[in-house]
C-alpha cells in the first residue's frame, strides 16, 4: 500500500497502522490476521510498540499463539512497509 501525495510521488506512509498491515495481508495472501497476532509478531521482533489505552488487565479467553503461516505473512507485510528487514 502506497500513498500518493500532492507532488505526485508515491511513498510509504510515515506510520504503519495495524489496519494497513491487515489490508496488505488480506490482499496478498487472502486471509485475515488479528491485531493481537500483529502485536505478537512486533513484540517478538523487538519493534517499537505503543501502549494500548484500552488494554485489559486480565484476558477473558485463553491466548492462542499465531499460526506459523500468519506470522510469516505479517513479517512480509512489515518488510513491505519498511518496518522490519
Amino acid at each position: 500500500m502506497k500513498m500518493e501525495y500532492e507532488d505526485g510521488v508515491d511513498r510509504l506512509p510515515e506510520r504503519v497502522t495495524y489496519s494497513m498491515i491487515q489490508a496488505y495481508v488480506e490482499g496478498k495472501y487472502g486471509f485475515k490476521v488479528h491485531k493481537a497476532y500483529i502485536a505478537e509478531v512486533k513484540h517478538s521482533l523487538g519493534l517499537p510498540m505503543y501502549e494500548a489505552p484500552n488494554a485489559a488487565d486480565e484476558l477473558k479467553h485463553p491466548y492462542k499463539p499465531a499460526p506459523a503461516h500468519k506470522v510469516e505473512a505479517i513479517k512480509d507485510a512489515l518488510k513491505h512497509f519498511g518496518v522490519y528487514e
